[in-house]
């Protein structure tokens, strides 16, 4: 039945086996673990049943019993490999063993179990064997390897699979679906639960494994059958590859599996983790669970970190059988390399399973094989998965690079053969040739191996014939089918080269390679990297070789077999030449390597292949682009040769043909010759190209619409359309030049032109270009746009597609021209002309019009021109008309109707000309109102009735004419009112809107008491043509309120306030009845209503009752309690439209006497000894403290005072008349304790009290807080670490806080500088100061600091600190340097060794600098002044040599200049940012190098002569000078002379006729002296021969005797171009001069874009590289769990780490415990610190006790050296205490506490003893101080008190062993002699030990703050980074696409078409566009000119101060 899926095991306890105790069937436990499976939605029961000594049939009713079965239910029992529990397999169940109790047996298992297992060994064995066994692989990268052996697990697991055998390997390294992972999957036959239990023991290996738990069930190990190549996939061998592969690759491993018709999938989980966690809780390491589950159910996955396998475990259903191998926490390192080198890791495995996956034959690709029914069915499959990436997907088929597939397919012949060893032990072998064709070796490269290191002087040179092979081994090695790696096998015997009596060169045993295929019976290492002892085996003398004939053994004698076969090969596959007719010897510019250049053989002839070729035969190449058709000009091979050679290959020279097109000459390899092309076929070929030429242009008129030369059309005529055709020279049409193909050939463009010849010049109207189409020819469409007036010109012109040049071949291309002129018309339509708006309505304005032709061009208007004006808001009409030229002007227009504004309005006026073709415009014109002409006045009515107090409200307008409301400057509109005295008069502006409102405030007439007629008049005083307007006012008396009344009414008493009446009461007393009364203007009493009383406001009173008030009631008034001042009160009422009050003042009278009062007019503190200064005033008050009169000058005798310690003799009482007080004056006290006193008043029945506080007495000295018993001392350039305090005390001692004292400090001595902050201060208010000394600077010594104050200039006098100034051993003060002074410099080479050393203050060298703060500057020139030049060159200093000091910076191998010259060479330490330290200059001269050539001093031009008679056409040379120069063009020869011999020859090996110089001869010889020849009037024979047009080169060959050199001297050679007739000669000189000059422009464009092509380049590569770093450090953020949302901007990033960082600055500033000793050695690199600041402790009882313990110990400093003690011994006088760690002796010891032994405790200890050294927390230098710290305490232990203390030592010395001193939390010390108690004994408080203790370390929060800030700061320099250089690099690529740029790649390949032109037509040969200097990007710290190192291959350099010489290559420099 099948199995049941185990809950959890986890509280089972099943009963181990006891060792060394006999077993009987009947005492061995059995016990076995049943799951109820039964429920297909509910829980699985899980129990455990005994079965010792049961029967089947008493177990099947003991499950029934357990789990409640009736007789009637049907269950099964099974394993949970899903076999049924029978009578056979219950007596094989053992103790342990799991089962399934479910209904049937193929009952679906509802919820997953476990099952429970073990494996043996230990678990390190797991996971540190991958280590060793793979780091241990000869230091190559094994991370393949490892795969090899899941992908070796696979292949045996699908041995017997009968379709595809699949392999998947997976990398998910995509962080959304969790932390990287590896998958390898398989669709074997899987595993049960007893195989996977068999796979987790290590070294289980298969020949002893247990496929089933029953016996009935098991299979044996069967081998199989020998097989081809023993591809027998039996490679799972030993048990102990797949768990090293899983833990090397990671730290956690899940396999997977199900097998084949299995119902369930086993899940086993081995991981470092869980065997830590076991080891540590003292579990069994080694008893795990397997997970018994259904497919796809995936509900115990939970962790984040695997989310991935869901979807794995997903695709379980759909599989029958697999197993899924699943490796976690994937090493870093392994992640990189997965990623990185994906193609490498890949490449490799399809090497290892090459014949697996294709076949006995392997992976033959070559056309002519067909090996498809031997390819294997192993399909391998490997995925790389990342976030937001492609997958890169790779099936190890497809791999085509890997090396067998290499050694197969360049292969032509093959040897296979057969090794018998011993008995089965077989090896089949097979040979491969690899022949030499034509040029190359074809044996095959590892296109990935890293490459050999070449030697400095071989590193440019290119290897022409490689040595095939090599001394790499012939034979790689397969075990079982599948390649041992590290094993090979060189060579046997009999396939050695023999020297003697070899047939065949020795390199054809080089062109071989081979593979060896063993079967099992070979000992390979468990890894399956390395073979035991294969080599050894088979060059056994036993051993037996036989020979492998298709398929068939052959007994021969191998060694001649294989020597024939060689023989055969080499004779039949390799391809070589021979060269003949050698010319010489040339070199070779066109060849970039520096050292190919030369020597190279010429040769005339050669033999290939049975055929002979020659110089000056046809020939035409093959596989070239484009195809070459040609003449041979000569055969060049490599090397110094002289006659005929023989070699492998060559290269030829091609002129190609025909010239007139093509004009080049190409070198090719020789191997490039089509060897089947004939000399017809190349003849017609050139034929037919020189017919292609294009000839004429042939111009039709489709339309017939023709135009001819000279004609005159209107304006607008259409011109064409026409059509084009290019002619060649028979008669065809043609659209593209000829060429070598069709592609490649230039496309042939129609230019059309026209030419406007303009007033002011020629103007180009249009200007088209027109390409050849596939469904149409050169067609130019109709041209509508010729208006202008004047004369044309049309051109078509053909030209070049590429370059639009119209010059081919030195021939211009076909043209065509047209010339015709262009007229006005008639008038079409007319503009209006500016007119000046705005207008006002009824004034007159005139419209001008100007007419136009249909084109724009001004015409004259027709004589009958009646012009219509219309407008449908206005009334338009004008006066007239009048024509002017072609202007037509309508006069005298007036405008009338409504404008609504007075800002105007716009209207749109139809001007009409009837007869034109477009005879209507709109004018838009602005109308403002007319001049003012009425006044209108509202309201309008006769009589206007209004009550006294309102406002009449008058709305005035001014209109115009038509009635619109105008404005006009000061329009004034007045009105003035009559009927009445002091009636007010009004007026306003109505200038801006022409409207205006009068009386709109109230108008109030006084005393009325009856109606009254008012007049008003209304008018313009400005404008006398307005008319007044008048209008009548009726005011009658207001009903408003208008007075108010305010009374107190008692009974009948009735007391009425007047207003602003001052009344007198009692302080303190309620004014109660108050009233009120309202009246109106007629002297009538208005009714109090609610609305009224609502208004009624107090200002004594906030909340009121209202209806209170409506009965004319207000409320109390209370009377202020002090006598002072009157108080104001008001009672108001105001409405909307009035306003009434009325007031009253109250002056408060005092109560009766009721206590004393004193009023100090003096302050509240006075001090010690002195007179309190000012008076205290007594006086007597009644409750409310109001002074009253009880007091008088009778008084003073009866009154007293009295105080604690007052001294009364200064003590004066007296009356003060003015005031009426008594006076109490010169109160003093008596020296006592500082604080409050308190004065007692009294007289008769009253008493008062003063409190006075007493302080401190004027300063008079001051006092230094802690300071130092002994001088300080202090670091030059450092500060003091602790601030210095002062405090001011007056003459008793006390503190005296006087603000106004200045506190100073400053040195004693002139010597010492100081920078302390602040420089003075005044007393704070504790009368203390503080001064932080930030800087001391003085030479070494004894110093003194002096501290003063000062107040109302007088000084105080204050202590004085003494200091002690040591030297600072870090600060560099000089920069030595030392470098052999008698070197010579010669130009290019290297500079000698400059050793810069760094001199401390103290005089010693500084080594903790980084090298890179050391710079080497070097410029041309001496300098004056101190510093170098903007322009220096700035290099690095080199890594130190083993042999060198370390205490020095070297800079060697620095390139000297090109250019000879003295310069300067200056060093400077970049201390900080802006603070630099600089050497002295030292000056070298650089000398020229060895002569190597001769050469102009100056650039000359390329010379024109003819042989006339004429002496300036015939002169070569007026005069130039010429020098021996060394390589880099400087003068090299002031120690040479001879003679230069000037000879012609012809830059042409056919050219026979030479110039000759006048007197016929051959030859001119000129003097040299001192490497310098004067050059003058050299001149060629009249009527000389030569051939016209050709061009000669005139060489200068130096003749020195007796000098000798490694190379004879480069002669100088200047080409010239010869001509016949002086006409021709004259044309040529102008174009020479052309091309020199374009020639110099393109070195300057070629120049300059190489060098932004190159910095592209690298700024891709650090784009590439920042944004790797980016990724990194974003993945380390997350996994410290912070939020990358929030850092997507610099800003949001510098937000988290300002955070961050408050955060952390919040955490220091928090209290803790610190130490105060001052560390003033720290900053010396040789001192650790002293000993209190070394280490920190977080208990503080702890802290307590270790600081008094080691209390002369805590300021002693430690020292890395016994000369840095010695050093701060001898600075100190011998008063510090020092510790030099190196003469320290510490054993480091583990060894347990003293009560432990043998890992047992000896008794049971109190007081949780520990030792000391382990409450230690050692911030930095951990090992160091672990030292310091085990010499100081040793064992030393601390336990919690006393008792414990003496308990412990008893039970330790009662154990016979030795106890350390004892240490107590609460202070106390039990020496290691057993003595405690007394005082020396006993710490006392922490207070008490002043800060010598040790600090407290911060939370640890801090720490991971620190460390997180960290991160974020370096993401944020990346990211910043990363962004600045992807804007440099869009900014480059912009500027690179940027229309200068691309004007200036257009303008280089004219410039290019162009040269070539003039080259053709001057018949020189073409210059290649390569030819120009490559100019490097020059990195920053290493300017152009002074390069740093040599150059590497392919790099240039120029020279110091020049740029690059045109045509000569910069060389690559060697020692």
């Amino acid at each position: 039945m099948a199995d049941c899926s185990i809950l959890n095991t986890g509280n089972v306890s099943l009963v181990p086996f006891e060792k060394n105790v006999a077993q009987t069937p009947n005492t061995i436990p059995r016990k076995v673990v049943v799951f109820d499976c039964r429920l297909e939605n509910g829980d699985a029961i899980e129990k455990v049943l005994d079965i010792q000594g049961m029967e089947f049939s008493e177990f099947l009713r003991t499950v029934k019993k357990e789990f409640s079965i009736s007789s009637k239910e049907r269950f099964v029992l099974l394993t949970t490999d899903r076999r049924e529990i029978n009578v056979e397999r219950f007596e094989e169940l053992k103790d342990g063993n799991t089962l399934h109790l479910l209904q049937s047996i193929d009952q679906a298992l509802s919820v997953s179990t476990k099952e429970r297992i073990q494996f043996l060994p230990h678990y390190d064995t797991l996971i540190k064997s991958g280590m060793y066994e793979y780091y241990a692989s000869e230091g190559q990268k094994s991370l393949p390897y490892a795969f090899a052996e899941l992908i070796d697990n696979a292949l045996s697991a699908t041995s017997n699979n009968d379709g595809v055998r699949k392999i998947d390997i997976r990398l998910m390294f995509d962080e959304s679906q969790g932390k990287p992972a590896v998958v390898v999957l398989d669709n074997g036959s899987g595993m049960t639960s007893k195989q996977l239990n068999n796979w987790a023991v290590y070294r289980l290996s298969k020949f002893t494994r247990e496929s089933s738990e029953f016996e009935s069930d098991h299979m044996g190990y069967v081998r199989p059958a020998p097989v081809p190549r023993s591809l027998n996939s039996d490679i799972s061998y030993f048990g102990v590859g797949g768990k090293q592969a899983v833990f090397y690759i990671g730290q956690s491993t899940r396999m997977i599996t199900k097998p084949a018709g299995a119902m369930d999938v086993h899940e086993l989980l081995l991981s470092k983790e869980e065997f830590e966690k076991k080891e540590k809780n003292k579990e069994d390491i080694y008893k795990g669970f397997i997970l018994n589950r259904m497919p796809g159910d995936s509900s115990h996955i939970t962790h984040e970190d695997e989310r991935f396998l869901h979807n794995l475990i997903a695709e379980e259903v759909a599989q029958d059988h697999f197993t899924a191998v699943v490796v976690t926490g994937v090493q870093p390192e392994h992640v990189a390399f997965l990623r990185a080198d994906f193609h490498l890791w890949t490449r490799e495995l399809a090497h290892v399973y090459h014949y697996y996956v294709h076949g006995i034959h392997g992976n033959d690709m070559r056309p002519s094989k067909d090996n498809t029914d031997t390819k294997g069915n192993i399909d391998i499959q490997i995925s790389l998965f990342e976030r937001l990436k492609v997958p890169r997907l790779v099936n190890v088929r497809e791999i085509s690079n890997d090396m067998q597939t290499l050694y197969i397919n360049s292969s032509v012949d093959v040897f296979e053969f057969k090794a018998q060893v011993e008995e089965e032990g077989t090896v089949e072998g097979i040979l491969r040739y690899h022949p030499f064709l034509y040029d190359k070796e074809t044996y095959p490269e590892d296109p990935y191996a890293i490459p050999s290191l070449p030697q400095e002087d071989e590193e440019d040179c290119v290897i022409i014939n490689q040595e095939g092979r090599g001394k790499k081994p012939i034979f790689e090695c397969f075990w079982n089918g599948r390649l041992i790696p590290y094993t090979t096998v060189a060579e046997f015997d009999w396939c050695t080269w023999a020297k003697k009596s070899a047939p065949v060169p020795a390199e054809c045993y080089n062109r071989i390679s081979g593979a060896l295929f063993t079967n099992d019976k070979f000992q390979v290492s468990t890894n399956k990297l390395t073979f035991m002892d294969l080599e050894l085996r088979l060059k056994d003398k036993g051993t037996i070789f036989t020979r492998v004939v298709n398929g068939q053994e052959q007994r021969v004698k191998i060694h001649k077999e294989f020597t024939q076969w060689l023989k055969d090969c080499h004779e039949k596959w390799d391809k070589q030449i021979k060269f003949s007719g050698f010319k010489g010897s040339m070199t070779r510019t066109d060849v970039t390597t520096k050292k190919m250049q030369t020597p190279w053989a010429m040769f005339t002839s050669i033999q290939w292949d049975g055929k002979t070729y020659k110089a000056g035969q046809y020939v035409k190449s093959m596989k070239t682009h484009p195809i070459l058709f040609g003449t041979i000009v000569q055969f060049l091979l490599y090397g110094d040769h002289e006659d005929d050679v023989h070699s492998t290959g060559g290269q030829v020279q091609v002129a190609m043909e025909p010239k007139a097109i093509f004009g080049d000459v190409r070198t090719i390899p020789i191997s490039k010759i089509d060897r089947g092309a004939t000399l017809t076929t190349i003849r017609k070929f050139i034929d037919d190209e020189l017919t292609k030429l294009p000839d004429m242009l042939k111009v039709t008129w489709p339309e017939g619409n023709q135009w001819n030369p000279k004609e005159v059309h209107p304006a607008g005529t259409v011109f064409g359309p026409i059509h084009v055709a290019i002619l060649n020279r028979k008669g065809e049409t043609m659209t593209r030049m000829p060429g070598p193909n069709h592609s490649s050939s230039k496309k042939l463009l129609i230019e059309l032109k026209v030419i406007w010849q303009s007033p002011t010049g020629d103007v180009e109207t249009n200007s088209h270009i027109c390409q050849h189409g596939g469904k149409w020819a050169y067609w130019f469409k109709t041209m509508e746009n010729l208006s202008k007036l004047g004369k044309y010109t049309l051109y078509l012109q053909t030209v070049l597609n590429e370059s639009n040049a119209n010059v081919c071949a030195g021939e211009k291309l076909p043209s065509w021209k047209l010339e015709f002129s262009i007229c006005e018309g008639c008038p079409e339509r007319f503009v209006v002309g500016a007119v000046c708006t705005p207008f006002r309505v009824c004034e007159p304005f005139d419209i001008s019009l100007e007419l136009l032709d249909g084109f724009g061009n001004p015409t004259q208007p027709p004589a009958d021109l009646t012009p219509v004006l219309e407008c449908s808001a206005l009334e338009i009409s004008f006066e007239g008309s009048k024509a002017s030229g072609t202007t037509f002007t309508i006069k005298g227009v007036r405008a009338k109707g409504p404008v609504k504004t007075c800002l105007g309005k716009a209207f749109c006026v139809k001007i009409t000309l009837p007869g034109l073709k477009r005879n209507c415009q709109t004018l838009k014109i602005s109308l403002l109102p007319g001049r003012p002409h009425s006044l209108r006045v509202e309201p309008d009515s006769g009589e206007i009735s209004l009550e006294n107090g309102t406002a009449p409200k008058f709305q005035v307008e001014v209109h115009d004419e038509a009635g619109n409301i105008t404005t006009c400057p000061k329009l004034i509109v007045q009105c003035q009112l009559q009927g009445a005295p002091n009636l007010p008069m009004e007026a306003v502006d109505c200038s801006n809107t022409g409207t205006g409102l009068l009386f709109d405030k109230p108008l109030y007439i006084k005393n009325i008491q009856k109606d009254q007629v008012i007049k008003a008049k209304f008018d313009v005083p400005s404008l006398k043509n307005i008319d007044v307007v008048e209008r009548t006012l009726k005011v009658s008396p207001s009903h408003s309120v208008a007075r108010l009344e305010i009374f107190s009414q008692e009974d009948d008493d009735v007391m009425i306030f007047g207003d602003k009446e001052n009344v007198g009461w009692t302080a303190g007393d309620v004014l109660e009845n108050l009233c009120y009364r309202l009246f109106d203007e007629g002297k009538r009493n208005v009714p109090i209503t609610a609305s009224i009383a609502e208004k009624i406001k107090v200002n004594w009173r906030a909340d009121m009752n209202v209806e209170d008030l409506q009965q004319g009631k207000l409320p109390d008034l209370l009377i202020p309690n002090l006598v002072k001042d009157e108080h104001f009160y008001q009672v108001s009422f105001q409405d909307e439209n009035v306003s009434v009050e009325c007031s009253f003042t109250i002056t408060p009278r005092p109560d009766e006497p009721k206590r004393m009062k004193a009023t100090l007019k003096c302050g509240t503190s006075v001090k010690m000894g002195e007179v309190l200064p000012g008076e205290i005033y007594l006086e007597v008050v009644d409750q409310y403290g109001n002074k009253t009169q009880t007091l008088t000058s009778a008084c003073v005798s009866s009154f007293g005072v009295s105080a604690d310690g007052l001294d009364k003799s200064s003590l004066n009482i007296s009356w003060q008349e003015g005031t009426e007080v008594i006076v109490v004056q010169g109160v003093k006290f008596l020296a006592g304790a500082l604080g409050s006193r308190e004065l007692c008043f009294a007289w008769r029945d009253f008493v008062e009290y003063a409190r006075i506080t007493v302080t401190p007495g004027p300063p008079v000295k001051l006092q230094l807080l802690d300071g130092p018993e002994e001088a300080l001392q202090v670091i030059n350039g450092k500060g003091v670490e602790r601030p210095f305090t002062v405090v001011l005390q007056d003459e008793w001692g006390n503190p005296a806080p006087e603000q106004r004292v200045i506190i100073s400090l400053k040195p004693s001595g002139t010597e010492l500088k100081m920078k302390h902050s602040p420089t003075s201060q005044p007393a704070d208010a504790e009368g203390k100061a503080s001064f932080t000394v930030c800087q001391v600077t003085a030479p070494k010594g004894e110093y003194g600091i002096e501290f003063k104050a000062s107040v109302n200039k007088k000084g105080i006098p204050g202590p004085v600190v003494k200091l002690k100034v040591l030297p600072d051993p870090n600060k560099p003060v000089k920069l030595s340097v030392s470098y052999d002074t008698n070197s010579v410099f010669p130009a290019g080479g290297f500079l000698t060794v400059f050793a810069v050393t760094v001199v401390a203050e103290g005089g010693g060298a500084i080594t903790n600098l980084s090298p890179a703060s050391i710079s080497m500057l070097m410029w041309k020139g001496v300098s004056s002044g101190p510093r170098p030049p903007p322009g220096a060159a700035t290099l690095k200093c080199s890594k130190p040599k083993d042999t060198e000091k370390h205490d020095c910076f070297y800079f060697r191998d620095k390139i000297i200049p090109d250019r000879v010259g003295k310069y300067t060479i200056q060093f400077v330490l970049c201390i900080e940012k802006n603070k630099c330290l600089w050497s002295n200059q030292y000056i070298i001269n650089v000398l020229a190098s060895n002569p190597v050539k001769l050469m102009a001093d100056s650039q000359t031009e390329t010379p024109l002569v003819s042989n006339i008679q004429a002496v300036a056409s015939r002169t070569l040379i007026d005069s130039l000078c010429l020098k021996i120069m060394d390589e880099y063009d400087n003068p090299a020869g002031s120690d040479l002379d001879g003679k230069v011999v000037v000879s012609i020859k012809s830059s042409d090996s056919s050219e026979k006729e030479l110039p000759l110089f006048e007197g016929k001869s051959k030859t001119v010889q000129l003097a040299l002296s001192k490497g310098i020849a004067k050059i003058t009037n050299i001149i060629i024979m009249e009527n000389c021969p030569g051939t016209d047009g050709t061009e000669y080169i005139l060489h200068f060959k130096p003749l020195i005797p007796g000098f000798k050199s490694e190379k004879a001297l480069r002669p100088f050679e200047l080409p010239f171009l010869f001509y016949n007739d002086s006409k021709n000669q004259q044309q040529m000189a102008a174009l020479t001069k052309k091309k020199d000059r374009l020639s110099q422009s393109l070195v300057v464009y070629r120049s300059l874009f190489e060098t932004n092509n190159q910095l592209i380049s690298e700024l891709k590569d650090q784009l590439q590289d920042a944004t790797n770093k980016e990724a990194l450090l974003k993945s380390d953020i997350r996994k410290s769990h912070m939020n990358m949302t929030q850092l997507g901007t610099m800003e949001e990033i510098d937000a988290v780490i300002k955070e961050k960082t408050t955060e952390q600055e919040r955490i220091q500033r928090q209290p803790r415990r610190t130490c105060t000793i001052p560390d003033i050695f720290k900053s010396n690199p040789d001192v650790l610190g002293k000993v209190a600041h070394l280490a920190v402790v977080k208990d503080d009882d702890a802290a307590k006790v270790i600081s008094w313990h080691l209390s002369g110990d805590m300021d002693c400093v430690v020292t890395l050296t016994t000369a840095a003690a010695r050093q701060i011994y001898d600075d100190t006088q011998g008063r510090q205490q020092v510790m030099p760690l190196d003469s320290v002796f510490w054993r480091s010891s583990n060894r347990p506490l003293p009560h432990i032994r043998n890992g047992l405790s000896s008794f049971a200890p109190v007081g949780n003893p520990i030792f000391v050294r382990d409450l230690l927390i050692f911030p930095e230098h951990t090992d160091s101080c672990r030292i310091v710290f085990g010499n100081l305490l040793g064992d030393t232990i601390l336990v919690d008190n006393l008792d414990a203390a003496n308990h412990y030592r008893k039970g330790v010395v009662q154990n016979k062993m030795q106890c350390p001193t004892l240490l107590t939390r609460q202070g106390e010390r039990v020496r290691s002699n057993g003595k405690f108690g007394g005082l020396q004994n006993k710490a006392p408080s922490i207070e008490k030990l002043r800060g010598q203790v040790f600090g407290a370390p911060f939370a640890e929060q801090y720490y991971t703050l620190l460390k997180e800030v960290e991160l974020l700061q370096q993401y944020r320099v990346a990211s910043s980074k990363c962004r600045q250089v992807r804007e440099d690099y869009e900014v480059h690529l912009d500027y690179m696409k940027s229309p200068e740029m691309v004007e200036k790649q257009d303008e280089m390949r004219t410039q290019e078409v162009q040269l070539k032109d003039l080259e053709c037509k001057l018949g020189m040969t073409p210059t290649r566009s390569g030819s120009a200097v490559k100019r490097p990007i020059v990195e920053s710290g290493e300017p152009s000119g002074i390069p740093s190192k040599r150059a590497r291959r392919g790099e240039r350099a120029s020279p110091l101060g020049s740029t690059a010489t045109p045509g000569r290559v910069t060389r690559n420099r060697t020692p």
